[in-house]
């Protein structure tokens, strides 16, 4: 039988909606992100996930716990599955990060994943997600879904380390929109371990594939 991991991001945040770097900072759900959180759930809950992992921010934390309401499923909390540490640029807007920090912001932009002052690197924020999400596969049952509640950055990255795409192309991948989400299936666990991407950046839940391209 397939497994399934939903990777979601959290609901909207004041900070998201000024276009300020949040990071590590822990910022909490306004009234959008709440009912984005309550909406998303409602639709996640059909999946009948065994298990909800969160990073422990409260704007990620408070996402998941809309899910195990409607499920019964406890939250567990991780720390590693936190946003990426945006070090100096956490509490500026995109506009003020390049002011202050232009050669570093391109970069960034550049793919050479410079390293801001007191920050992390997007190859090591990807590899604590991917590590985390590792373990938590574990002890997924087969037919089993496992819903990991965590950040914008960290989810792209994590998600594309965790499936083995060269760092050179993680620019290709575009942001999530809040209370969105990254589906993955690993269809005959018993046969075959490799996890395929399904959905990116989805909002309505996964539907059977029928086409010869299987």
């Amino acid at each position: 039988m397939s497994r399934h991991v939903i990777l979601w991001r959290h609901g909207q945040t004041a900070w998201n909606l000024e276009r300020r770097v949040q990071g590590q900072t822990d910022t909490k759900l306004d009234d959008t992100g709440r009912e984005q959180a309550r909406a998303a759930a409602a639709r996640l809950a059909s999946l009948k996930p065994e298990r909800i992992l969160s990073s422990d921010l409260r704007r990620a934390r408070d996402t998941a716990e809309e899910l195990a309401t409607l499920t019964g499923v406890s939250v567990e909390t991780d720390e590693r599955l936190r946003e990426m540490n945006f070090g100096a640029r956490e509490g500026l807007t995109w506009k003020e990060s390049w002011e202050t920090f232009p050669d570093l912001m391109q970069g960034m932009l550049d793919g050479s994943d410079p390293r801001f002052p007191g920050a992390e690197t997007h190859a090591e924020a990807g590899a604590r997600l991917a590590e985390a999400l590792t373990e938590a596969l574990d002890g997924l049952t087969d037919g089993g879904t496992l819903v990991l509640v965590a950040h914008g950055a960290v989810l792209r990255v994590g998600t594309a380390t965790f499936l083995g795409f060269p760092e050179s192309t993680w620019r290709s991948f575009a942001g999530l929109s809040n209370c969105s989400w990254i589906a993955l299936e690993q269809i005959a666990p018993q046969h075959d371990s490799r996890w395929r991407l399904t959905e990116w950046n989805a909002g309505t839940l996964p539907e059977p594939v029928m086409s010869d391209d299987e």
